[in-house]
């Protein structure tokens, strides 16, 4: 849990590993911002080649990021149940990421770990915001995009709650000040630690519920959300005119099966033309 004073597996020398992985894992929020800013913009234009295959990656790796997250949050809930009364848990590779974050001061040991949170939070809201952006083409009320934008205003707010534990840290707090921690008021030990531990831990659980549900949708909604980027869904591909044989040569229809109406038309085409010859003769 960020910011918890003893927290298991805290500190430690910082490696070159530790330094490079937090480096690499703030640019990936940043540039999944910097998508974010760049779609928004390009989305208000007319349609083009990249946008939705741009959306779709900014979602994945939205998604990816949330796995990640999550399974951070479950792990320090594990633990706490197995050791209700001990210091907050963490993954060794949050621990890394964290002193790795942590250099930026090393005066405040929960520093690192409140970024790496902070950090993983905005990658998550990233994502959401990434299907609410690839649904924005298509009119009329779809459930992907009901769900993201509820996803969208409750990470937002957990996302601030994790500006604010950050900030009050970094700012010189003697610990995190936010909801989680009831601004403060409660005093390092067991008690702290467990509101702390299963706050975040429902709090991503809902998340993640409602980021679950958006995707189904958006799956079941794909061929609408595809449509309005010109794009099309496999289904639509394989049924287009010219795949198989055309209609009307006698034979197939575009699929390659039996044409119905093709041998009739033909027939009837070639009895029009004898009733007109015969009309002629006579």
């Amino acid at each position: 849990m960020p910011g918890m004073p003893g927290m298991a597996g805290m500190g430690g020398p910082v490696s070159t590993l530790d330094t490079v992985t937090a480096v690499l894992f703030i640019l990936w929020a940043v540039s999944m911002w910097l998508a974010v800013g760049v779609l928004a913009y390009a989305n208000r234009g007319p349609v083009k080649p990249w946008l939705y295959k741009t959306s779709v990656g900014l979602i994945g790796l939205g998604v990816i990021g949330q796995i990640g997250h999550f399974q951070e949050h479950v792990s320090q809930a594990v633990y706490w149940i197995a050791h209700p009364t001990s210091p907050a848990w963490m993954t060794p590779w949050a621990n890394s990421l964290s002193r790795g974050m942590g250099q930026v001061d090393t005066t405040k040991p929960s520093l690192g770990m409140e970024i790496l949170h902070l950090t993983g939070n905005f990658i998550f809201l990233a994502g959401l915001v990434g299907i609410v952006l690839i649904t924005k083409r298509v009119t009329g009320q779809l459930q992907s995009r009901k769900w993201a934008k509820m996803g969208v205003w409750m990470q937002g707010i957990h996302g601030l709650e994790h500006v604010v534990l950050t900030a009050s840290v970094a700012l010189g707090a003697k610990r995190a000040i936010g909801l989680s921690t009831w601004f403060g008021t409660i005093d390092p030990g067991p008690a702290l630690t467990t509101y702390r531990v299963w706050w975040h831990f429902v709090a991503n659980l809902i998340g993640t519920g409602i980021l679950a549900l958006s995707l189904y949708h958006l799956w079941r909604e794909k061929r609408s959300v595809k449509a309005g980027f010109g794009e099309r869904t496999g289904d639509e591909a394989s049924q287009t005119p010219g795949d198989g044989k055309a209609p009307g040569d006698g034979k197939t229809a575009a699929h390659g099966e039996p044409c119905p109406t093709c041998h009739t038309t033909t027939a009837t085409a070639g009895a029009g033309s004898e009733l007109v010859g015969a009309g002629r003769a006579t």
